[in-house]
């Protein structure tokens, strides 16, 4: 079966396997942005207008989550049945970015707690028409 990314140059994996979220990185104030964008610093007190592509952390603190218990409407992929599944809001450790992402399956609301770790992972998001497999970043809590 062929794994491709549901959007492309969000996240990569190194040759060790690590999988790693790509951001934007201001070159005038250092400011983060995630998803990824090349132009566009979003601190308001910075003129500049150009942002690097960067690796950013793949550890963070879970600052805020949520479960979602209802499957969305179309176009939105859902399996079925639908399976409920939590949603992390996860504080990047050295940039302090707050990144959402779902979390692993297996994990729910009932799993997780604010304040303890994460780590970045990749999952199945959906299978296409074609039988690809179309996966997204992912939060699990820290080994």
């Amino acid at each position: 079966m062929t794994t491709v990314p549901a959007i492309d140059g969000w996240f990569a994996t190194d040759e060790s396997g690590a999988t790693h979220l790509i951001g934007g990185k201001c070159v005038g104030c250092g400011t983060f942005v995630f998803p990824p964008r090349e132009t566009n610093c979003p601190n308001p007190g910075c003129a500049s207008d150009e942002l690097a592509l960067v690796p950013l952390s793949r550890r963070g603190t879970l600052w805020s989550y949520t479960e979602n218990r209802y499957a969305p409407p179309p176009p939105y992929p859902s399996p079925d049945p639908f399976e409920p599944f939590a949603v992390a809001a996860v504080e990047l450790a050295d940039e302090g970015l707050i990144v959402l992402g779902k979390v692993v399956e297996g994990t729910l609301a009932a799993d997780l707690h604010v304040g303890m770790t994460m780590e970045l992972t990749t999952m199945t998001l959906y299978t296409d028409d074609d039988g690809v497999e179309r996966t997204t970043h992912a939060w699990r809590i820290a080994k």
